[in-house]
């Protein structure tokens, strides 16, 4: 990162040479790592969904209930980017960052659809309000979704069969960059903790309904 948590929003739109070429750097890199995340993917799987049995031992209707509720949040998470960016009301990095992520969570979607095949569930009515307007609220919930993404990634880490895990692989990291590059524009730790807790697929669902965004599941 650029060690630039705690920056005047001014800064961020006028930075020097030098700063812009290590955000340019960072680009690249996020950039190279959609689809191509399976080196640290050891211990991490996709998100938990409803009707799963604590303790279960992985299985393939497991797998599909799994890859079913990341595709949900991959869907308001690609919703509430691309929304973002065509309002226009974004500047600077913050710009950048939700044009680039906005096609990381497109090709995720479309990762998981063709995964789950016709057993893929439909698109969730979302609402985004002014949180796709203004840059502020923006960056607030990007947080959010990131973070909360990856907590629930780390709460479904043994519930995958191995096969389906190697399918996952390509894309959880992404998700963790995505979540330190957004709290580093919001002007927090990128990375607070030397481990992330993982939570359950049911407050993860808390966490989304009172957001607002996600009028149904």
């Amino acid at each position: 990162m650029d060690g630039s948590c705690g920056r005047s929003e001014h800064a961020l739109f006028d930075a020097a040479p030098a700063t812009r070429q290590v955000r340019t750097n960072r680009r690249q890199l996020v950039g190279r790592g959609v689809l191509g995340g399976a080196a640290v993917i050891t211990g991490i799987s996709l998100l938990g969904a409803r009707g799963l049995s604590a303790g279960a031992a992985p299985s393939e209707s497991q797998d599909q209930k799994i890859f079913n509720f990341a595709l949900l949040l991959e869907y308001i998470q690609a919703g509430f980017y691309s929304e973002a960016v065509d309002h226009g009301r974004l500047r600077g990095e913050v710009r950048e960052f939700a044009e680039i992520v906005s096609e990381h969570e497109r090709e995720h979607v479309k990762y998981l659809q063709r995964a789950l095949g016709p057993r893929a569930r439909e698109r969730p009515a979302l609402s985004f309000g002014d949180a796709t307007q203004d840059q502020r609220k923006f960056l607030a919930a990007g947080v959010l979704l990131e973070n909360t993404g990856v907590a629930a990634y780390n709460g479904q880490a043994a519930n995958l069969t191995k096969k389906a895990l190697a399918a996952a692989a390509e894309i959880v990291s992404v998700e963790g960059r995505h979540a330190a590059w957004v709290s580093d524009l919001a002007g927090q730790d990128p990375a607070p903790r030397a481990a992330d807790p993982g939570v359950s697929a049911s407050n993860v669902v808390s966490t989304l309904r009172r957001t607002g965004f996600l009028k149904a599941t």
